[in-house]
């Protein structure tokens, strides 16, 4: 009888953590995006790709989380595989706020490094949860 545990404590830590730094994160990019279309000469049309990647990201952000703690909570590849192809897909549209955005501060700068260090760690956390729940 093998009973032993594979879903990786450190990965469901690092998911919750994701999670609400994702909320500060949507919450002071859109502040930004606001700030920046009220002091800087914003052009109308570059306004709302910025603002939809912003959006497309929080909508990602729901399953992509959702999977990663269902995927290592259940120990069930799937999930967690999923979640990992989401975070790809995060971490384009984090690449994008982060270097082709109209304006971009030194806060956007940080903001993004933050969450695009966390999304590398996440990631490599859900390949060796994987890596773990196949063998």
């Amino acid at each position: 009888n093998n009973s032993s545990q594979l879903s990786s404590l450190p990965l469901h830590i690092l998911l919750y953590v994701n999670g609400v730094y994702y909320i500060f994160y949507f919450l002071a990019t859109l502040a930004m995006i606001i700030y920046k279309s009220q002091v800087f000469s914003y052009p109308d049309d570059f306004l709302a790709p910025d603002l939809a990647v912003l959006f497309l990201m929080a909508i990602l952000e729901v399953p992509r989380l959702y999977l990663g703690f269902k995927g290592n909570l259940t120990e069930a590849e799937a999930p967690l595989g999923l979640s990992l192809g989401l975070t790809v897909g995060s971490v384009l549209l984090c690449v994008y706020l982060l270097l082709w955005q109209t304006y971009v501060l030194w806060a956007d700068v940080l903001l993004n490094a933050v969450l695009l260090s966390a999304y590398g760690l996440e990631s490599g956390l859900k390949v060796t949860a994987i890596a773990a729940f196949v063998s």
